[in-house]
């Protein structure tokens, strides 16, 4: 599982700053823990798992879920981890 920790900008981009392996079997309330500690903007923080095995495929799945919107004028992802670019 693949642990994304971010924030929302105030244009609405998702930002990833932040991204781990976890096994699959984390404690939620641990993960939690962690993550809020880590969050760098609590405010307009951001985290999210993904069941995939690499950081490409749990940002385009972030993409997918949280920031795709119907129009021109969407949202984007932008990953300071890896500079992934996902599919839109």
């Amino acid at each position: 599982m693949i642990l994304l920790i971010g924030r929302w900008s105030r244009d609405g981009n998702l930002i990833i700053e932040s991204s781990r392996q976890v096994p699959d079997d984390a404690d939620r309330r641990e993960l939690h823990v962690e993550v809020y500690q880590e969050l760098p903007d609590r405010q307009n923080g951001w985290a999210a798992s993904f069941l995939v095995d690499t950081h490409r495929a749990a940002c385009q799945e972030a993409y997918e879920t949280y920031v795709r919107e119907a129009g021109d004028s969407s949202p984007i992802l932008i990953d300071n981890v890896e500079d992934v670019t996902v599919d839109t």
